[in-house]
């Protein structure tokens, strides 16, 4: 971890959590990939109304990172870097785009938590996130979804 602010969260973190402290280090990252979507998505998890998140496996395996786990803690930062909280995995499923439905749509929260805002917004995050590798979103493609709980800030 070489965030100060998400350094200093996680000791403050395990300060009062000790059963923790010989746990992996928890991963630092923000939302999206545009300062925006980034600082919103954070401030939603802030907020209590985002639960989940999605990524695409294709995305995960171009870029060689590791499936997230079910108790794996992740420091959420602004897009800037800045540590807002920490939250821990309760569930990881992987299931086709297609197959999303309305109450995990739910739990990611964002925009007006419908069906097909959540498949508009992805399908374009996800063009982007694998145009480098000359690749493109299919409806059979496989998403990540994390669900998790906000355990500190």
């Amino acid at each position: 971890m070489d965030n100060a602010s998400a350094r200093n969260m996680w000791g403050d973190y395990l300060d009062a959590h000790l059963e923790f402290a010989f746990v992996e280090a928890p991963k630092v990252l923000h939302f999206s990939d545009n300062e925006q979507d980034a600082d919103h998505s954070v401030g939603l998890v802030l907020k209590n109304l985002k639960n989940a998140a999605s990524f695409s496996l294709l995305g995960l395996q171009h870029r060689k990172e590791t499936l997230p786990k079910v108790g794996a803690f992740v420091i959420l930062t602004d897009w800037n870097g800045k540590a807002k909280c920490i939250v821990r995995s309760t569930a990881v499923k992987l299931k086709p785009f297609f197959s999303i439905t309305k109450e995990y749509v739910q739990m990611d929260g964002l925009g007006d938590k419908s069906l097909e805002y959540w498949k508009k917004y992805h399908w374009d995050y996800f063009s982007r996130e694998l145009a480098p590798f000359n690749r493109v979103p299919r409806d059979s493609m496989i998403v990540v979804c994390v669900e998790f709980e906000k355990v500190y800030g």
